[in-house]
């Protein structure tokens, strides 16, 4: 019978939704369930969530996940384990009295913590840290060497400051050793354990090392960082490896059913894209884009900005997998752009017809840089930018120029890894809604100069949670330090874009891409008078 099949259940939680997925054994989607949670904006700048919301929209999700199952003939028992997968740096405070939240949870993107990081940072240059042996942390590079991390309003550690000095309920958890902090992984993992009853308080490597708490090396929280922030250690959840089996679910239809993976989400893509090998890497392309190139068991330090982060630790007793990480602000965001502000097209599915009429830019370039450029540039003052523009030049150079920005980032932002790792990329690994245009994935494979793999099935975020959990328990034979045995996973319906351009004409394009870079470079920190502006 039907009900007789096993399966493995991932939650994913990101930062304007919750899903529940169940996957079989080759990674067909079974059931889903996924709903929206609100997004609160106060002031600008300012990004937050109610924890609350999200549990209970996840619960929700489980529910709905599970009757769509039923519907369908199976039992579900079923499900063997569930993973999780989160929005990461996502700062959650709440009692460990009550269980309840303390305040709304300030989520990664908030960016109101400036002025503790500049405060930070002027103590970090001024005091140090004392670590060990008289030896001290007195810059934000050595702290990048502990950590992987610079500091960031990105970071936790930044979040929890914040809140710990303008809520009076937080500073007063803190004060009388009832504060429990954690991130979305811990809030959930903690509720869906018994809450306050039995709830367990745990996070595992992958999240703990975007706290600017974590030591990356030693895979446990630093007491001298814990010093610098004014922290007391009672307030940390346990850290964990990302595939293992924490506790059981204590209510609902899976009640019973383990707990056993857990993993940020970007890194739970590259585990889904199954890039488990040293030299391998992702990108997902989404509103932003964000790349992750598997360092194997070696803590890579970056000589070009980007982030040291664990990539995922296959058990208690095993090594960690690290990786190098880097980001582009402006990816599909750049579409939206010429959908929503240009009126070039009337919707994203447009791009695919518009530069595929066009055999090249016709000189266009666009540098997307609407906030700046992050990696490998990092140029704040950085402003968008269109050029080679002539009396030739039609929305179909400019649609095509677009989708050409988008693969010149990812590869500036490979190349950086690739040295940074001493090694070549041998193909890309894509998800995101980017992905879709199968005009992009080839433009991508023709300025990268690589292969660019693209899944049918391309939920990579959960199915990394999942293959975690699955590998914990020996699922279908799932080991995450055996790749092999993943040799059926998600393999239908690949798609290979291979390059079709020559070296020559690779390196010509390149060459006018980093022009018109350098030209954007530096504009914001000009005069306004360069600048149009609507009241003039």
């Amino acid at each position: 019978m039907s009900e007789q099949q096993e399966f493995v259940g991932a939650i994913d939680c990101g930062t304007t939704s919750a899903r529940f997925l169940v996957f079989n054994d080759v990674a067909e989607v079974i059931a889903e369930a996924q709903e929206e949670f609100p997004q609160y904006y106060p002031h600008p700048g300012w990004h937050e969530h109610e924890p609350d919301e999200i549990q209970e929209v996840v619960e929700r999700c489980l529910e709905e996940a599970v009757r769509k199952l039923e519907a369908m003939g199976h039992a579900a028992k079923s499900i063997k384990a569930i993973g999780i997968t989160n929005q990461r740096e996502t700062t959650v405070a709440w009692d460990r009295e009550t269980g309840k939240a303390l305040c709304k949870a300030i989520v990664w993107d908030d960016s109101r913590t400036r002025g503790v990081v500049n405060t930070l940072e002027r103590r970090l240059n001024e005091q140090g840290i004392k670590v060990h042996d008289g030896k001290h942390i007195n810059s934000v590079d050595d702290l990048i060497a502990l950590t992987g991390t610079p500091l960031s309003t990105y970071f936790s550690a930044v979040k929890l400051t914040w809140m710990i000095e303008h809520y009076e309920e937080v500073k007063n958890a803190h004060k009388e050793d009832r504060l429990l902090f954690g991130t979305v992984d811990s809030w959930l993992v903690y509720n869906l354990t018994g809450g306050v009853k039995s709830g367990i308080h745990i996070i595992d490597v992958t999240n703990a090392s975007r706290t600017l708490l974590f030591d990356i090396r030693k895979l446990q929280w630093s007491a001298p960082l814990l010093e610098f922030f004014g922290f007391h250690r009672s307030i940390l959840p346990k850290i964990v490896s990302s595939s293992e089996v924490y506790a059981e679910m204590v209510d609902g239809p899976l009640k019973g059913v383990p707990i056993a993976g857990i993993v940020g989400d970007q890194q739970a893509a590259l585990v889904g894209n199954k890039c488990l090998e040293p030299g391998q890497a992702k990108n997902t392309y989404g509103t932003g884009a964000f790349l992750l190139w598997n360092t194997g068991e070696e803590v890579v330090k970056s000589d070009h900005g980007l982030i040291t982060t664990v990539a995922y630790q296959p058990g208690p007793n095993s090594n960690p997998i690290y990786a190098l990480e880097g980001s582009i602000s402006t990816c599909g965001s750049s579409i939206k752009w010429l959908r929503d502000s240009m009126k070039l097209i009337a919707k994203a599915s447009d791009m695919d017809k518009l530069s595929s009429s066009v055999k090249d830019t016709g000189g266009v370039y666009f540098v997307p840089a609407f906030s700046g450029l992050l990696a490998p540039y990092w140029d704040s003052s950085a402003a968008g930018l269109l050029i080679g523009l002539s009396a030739y030049t039609t929305p179909e150079h400019i649609a095509r120029a677009t989708l050409e920005a988008i693969a010149y980032q990812t590869k500036a932002v490979l190349e950086a890894m690739a040295q940074d790792h001493g090694a070549d990329l041998d193909h890309l690994a894509v998800d995101g809604g980017v992905t879709n245009s199968n005009m992009a994935m080839q433009i991508q494979a023709d300025i990268g100069g690589f292969e660019v793999i693209r899944p049918l099935m391309r939920e990579s975020t959960a199915l990394g949670s999942a293959l975690l959990a699955g590998s914990a328990i020996g699922l279908f034979g799932w080991d995450v330090t055996r790749p092999e045995t993943l040799k059926r996973v998600n393999t239908q319906g690949n798609q290979s874009f291979k390059p079709k351009i020559s070296a020559e004409e690779r390196a010509k394009m390149w060459a006018g891409w980093n022009r018109a870079v350098e030209r954007s470079k530096g504009w914001e920190a000009d005069d306004d008078s360069r600048r149009g502006r609507d009241s003039v």
